[in-house]
């Protein structure tokens, strides 16, 4: 009886647990960090999966070698897609090292973001970090959804035939 609990434990409710959506136990789909010599920009979506036309927030987060976020920056981005210019945020300051921006993304499939920091290099020249963001139609969502459903789906029956045999030879 012990052992069946233990395992109802480990195959059923721990696998529940982890589909938990608040949980973050992973690196995020849509997010990324670059470093270029004593900065580094991190970006990521919300949601972590974008859907074309849905307003998403980008987060950007711009932090120096220790970690800190920068007080104050210039920074602009370019949104490219298919290797064209799409869009662009011109620069300007920011007063905080995490900045959210409001997108919505018009076509599925891969878009580039070219983040560009001004005048924080020690030389002077421009920073320029380049991220990949993905951008699913609806179809993407039902396509995950069912490779989660038949992977599910799978553990269950293996447990099934495990537990089957394990009776079939007390008996």
């Amino acid at each position: 009886m012990r052992r069946r609990s233990i395992c109802f434990l480990f195959f059923i409710i721990i696998p529940t647990i982890i589909l938990i959506p608040e949980v973050d136990a992973h690196p995020l789909f849509n997010s990324s960090e670059a470093w270029i010599g004593d900065h580094r920009v991190q970006i990521s979506t919300l949601p972590e999966i974008v859907g074309v036309g849905e307003e998403v927030q980008v987060l950007i987060r711009v932090t120096d070698a220790d970690l800190e976020e920068l007080d104050q920056f210039e920074m602009g981005i370019r949104i490219f897609y298919g290797g064209e210019q799409i869009d662009a945020v011109m620069p300007k300051i920011y007063q905080s090292g995490h900045t959210e921006m409001d997108y919505v993304f018009e076509m599925s499939g891969n878009h580039i973001f070219r983040v560009d920091l001004y005048n924080i290099s020690q030389d002077g020249r421009v920073l320029t970090y380049t991220f990949n963001i993905g951008a699913q139609n609806t179809f993407g969502f039902i396509f995950i959804s069912a490779i989660t459903t038949g992977g599910i789906m799978t553990a269950v029956i293996f447990v099934y035939v495990y537990f089957s045999k394990r009776k079939a030879k007390s008996t």
